[in-house]
């Protein structure tokens, strides 16, 4: 296992959440003991690079000039944050947050801080908002968008998160972008200027593909990969954030950026190196916290022509249906976990349906 981290694989979603909020520990944060590593012959190689593959031959070189052969071999290099080329002076703390060093790199900061901007209204930047205003910090959020999440849950809904932050005391300027970082100022479009002692950036990010590029693997906006997670190339699998999948339940092509999804599909394409012909059927799943309020997620809505909601947001108790004509596509729950279970057993069994 080939990893340019430092560290061995851990609870990555809580980086924005429990662990950022300081309601978890760090030694929550591994996913398995070092003991576990050594038991089954795995060999985490932390702090190591794959400068390229050689798809031919089966060979994988490091950035030290060492060759790997391989008979099988998953990608799953994820996504790295869109990086802004933003002005700045001496003085300005600014960070994005992909990795647990990113975080502790934001916790160091956030001891000598009262005041904060984040940049971006994505479920990164929100978790990060609640998080730091757990911790006490004064948090302003910045966002192009004129509804928070409206892209991913609606209007209704993205309206709902944004007042329920407001309630916990964030400030939102919307429709806003940041030009510059002067120390601590940070500059608006609009010229207004903003304290902060320091600013998360939370604006998105690009699926890691270089190297799959670089092996001549057909690329598709992520890293094209068949029913069974086979990329172009035989013996070359790919999962996460960078692949691209022939989802059975909404009929198209998608890649999805979720731990749950990443999770799923790593256990299939080990299957599937394994010698079994496992399609990856499964129905994507994410959540988000705020604060004390869940937002669960099942199936894939890009587009919709409906939304329906059922219960009450304010009472932090439903269930919002995303249809395109007749076809349910997606639905978001609010203390509603079985009703979600539900949901998925319904959107698997609807494309059971569709492929007999």
């Amino acid at each position: 296992m080939i990893s340019a981290d430092d560290t061995p694989p851990y609870d990555r979603p809580n980086v924005s959440k429990d662990f950022l909020a300081g309601t978890a520990p760090e030694e929550w944060m591994p996913l398995r003991g070092a003991q576990y590593y050594a038991d089954r012959d795995i060999d985490l190689m932390l702090n190591e690079r794959v400068t390229s593959i050689d798809a031919a031959r089966r060979i994988v070189r490091l950035g030290d000039g060492r060759e790997l052969l391989y008979g099988a071999l998953l990608l799953a290099t994820g996504a790295d944050p869109i990086r802004l080329e933003l002005p700045s002076t001496a003085g300005a703390r600014i960070f994005y947050l992909r990795t647990i060093a990113d975080c502790r790199a934001i916790l160091a900061a956030v001891e000598s801080a009262t005041t904060a901007v984040v940049v971006g209204v994505s479920f990164i930047g929100l978790e990060v908002a609640a998080s730091l205003r757990v911790r006490g910090i004064d948090v302003h959020v910045v966002g192009l968008e004129r509804v928070p999440l409206e892209r991913v849950l609606g209007p209704e809904v993205g309206t709902f998160v944004q007042a329920l932050h407001e309630r916990h005391g964030v400030t939102f300027h919307l429709g806003q972008s940041v030009t510059r970082v002067d120390g601590t100022q940070v500059r608006l479009t609009d010229g207004r200027t903003l304290q902060a002692d320091l600013v998360v950036l939370g604006v998105g990010v690009r699926p890691a593909i270089t190297l799959a590029e670089q092996a001549g693997l057909r690329v598709d906006r992520g890293i094209a990969v068949n029913e069974y997670l086979e990329t172009s190339a035989p013996g070359i699998f790919a999962a996460g954030d960078i692949a691209r999948w022939p989802d059975p339940h909404s009929g198209e092509r998608i890649r999805v950026e979720h731990w749950v999804v990443a999770q799923r599909q790593g256990q299939v394409a080990a299957r599937n190196i394994l010698g079994s012909r496992q399609p990856f059927a499964v129905v994507p799943f994410f959540w988000s916290q705020h604060y004390d309020v869940a937002i669960n997620y099942v199936g894939h809505a890009d587009k919709w022509d409906a939304t329906t909601v059922e219960g009450a947001l304010g009472s932090h108790d439903c269930a919002v249906s995303y249809r395109r004509g007749q076809r349910t596509l997606a639905v978001a729950t609010i203390a509603r976990d079985l009703q979600s279970l539900r949901a998925e057993r319904m959107l698997e069994a609807a494309a059971a349906e569709e492929r007999k």
